[in-house]
């Protein structure tokens, strides 16, 4: 299982990272929007994407609508966010989003999420 994880500041990146690689699972980063469009574009192998919501550059509202319309994927989309404002969680529902977590989050939580994601694409 391939995610990967967009997020831009560093400590939250590395933490994700750590916790997704010490439960087997293969982690791809990218630092900002245009970075994960062009992996998502160039590395299909792909399953998964944890996005935070406001990045540099592209955001993960951007990214959503580029898997979901430009991709045609329906690999799950988690949103990671300090932002809980009910408007933006439905806004990014409404464009694919599959989950949405509020920082902070406890990492158990997020890998609790991910299984279940995962487990309902392959029913």
């Amino acid at each position: 299982m391939k995610i990967l994880i967009c997020e831009d500041d560093l400590m939250t990146l590395k933490a994700l990272e750590h916790k997704l690689k010490s439960e087997g699972y293969d982690t791809i980063i990218a630092h900002d929007g245009k970075q994960a469009i062009e992996l998502l574009n160039s590395n299909r192998e792909i399953e998964m994407l944890l996005t935070d919501l406001h990045m540099p550059i592209i955001s993960g509202l951007e990214l959503i609508t580029h898997v979901r319309n430009e991709m045609k994927s329906n690999m799950p989309i988690v949103m990671l966010t300090r932002v809980g404002l009910e408007d933006t969680v439905l806004h990014a529902f409404e464009l694919g989003a599959d989950d949405y977590i509020t920082k902070p989050f406890s990492p158990e939580e997020l890998s609790l999420r991910i299984k279940r994601l995962l487990l309902k694409g392959k029913s």
